[in-house]
């Protein structure tokens, strides 16, 4: 009985996101979700949300605004892809004090991309009191998610002793995390350090010096 129940359910959640994707594309009337949606129906919230917020509405105020609110109702009722989404929308829109305790939680559920927007708000003081500490702390862990430039960005921390004691060793190794995600940047920073490490003379004026 539990199975089917939750297959039930399963079904619904599939249905209405369906539905949702093709009123997105052809304009369907919206009625029928927002009456689910008063019904405490948190798919429906989620799908007439998205509706409104996506395609040819982003950009539309009034539209914006009021998907918002089916958004955060779908959240308030455990849908988890609404609140990973709120947080994403309130950054877009730069209401960094809105979007950071949403972008929290996705980060704490695993979300990349979440946890290094909380490290950069962090780090740029956006409605919050600037703390290298935290941004590190965030960057780390969307580091760990394999974020290349997260990782490139904790490198910058630890050689510019921002939030941190300056650490050349742990420096060059974040740089190299950021080189094995394929960051460019970050290959030439680990190779100019790596250089140095064993000796070998780089930059211009070495290279210069080679042409005589």
């Amino acid at each position: 009985m539990e199975k089917e129940t939750r297959e039930r359910k399963m079904d619904k959640k599939i249905f209405f996101i369906l539905i949702g994707t093709i009123s997105i594309l052809f304009g369907f009337d919206k009625t029928a979700y927002i009456e689910a949606c008063k019904n405490n129906d948190v798919d429906a919230c989620y799908a007439l949300a998205l509706q409104l917020t996506t395609g040819k509405n982003i950009g539309n105020q009034e539209s914006m605004k009021e998907g918002t609110s089916y958004m955060r109702k779908a959240c308030v009722y455990g849908e988890i892809k609404a609140c990973d989404k709120l947080g994403e929308n309130y950054l877009i829109d730069k209401s960094y004090g809105a979007a950071r305790p949403y972008l929290t939680d996705s980060c704490n559920r695993g979300v990349k991309t979440a946890c290094e927007a909380v490290g950069t708000i962090y780090r740029d003081g956006h409605d919050v009191r600037q703390n290298d500490t935290k941004a590190r702390e965030f960057y780390e862990k969307a580091c760990d998610l394999k974020s290349p430039d997260a990782c490139h960005n904790v490198a910058i921390m630890y050689r510019g002793g921002f939030g941190v004691v300056k650490n050349r060793s742990i420096e060059k190794s974040f740089y190299q995390k950021g080189c094995d995600l394929g960051l460019k940047v970050s290959c030439e920073q680990y190779t100019i350090l790596d250089n140095e490490d064993k000796g070998i003379k780089t930059g211009l004026w070495e290279s210069m010096k080679n042409w005589f």
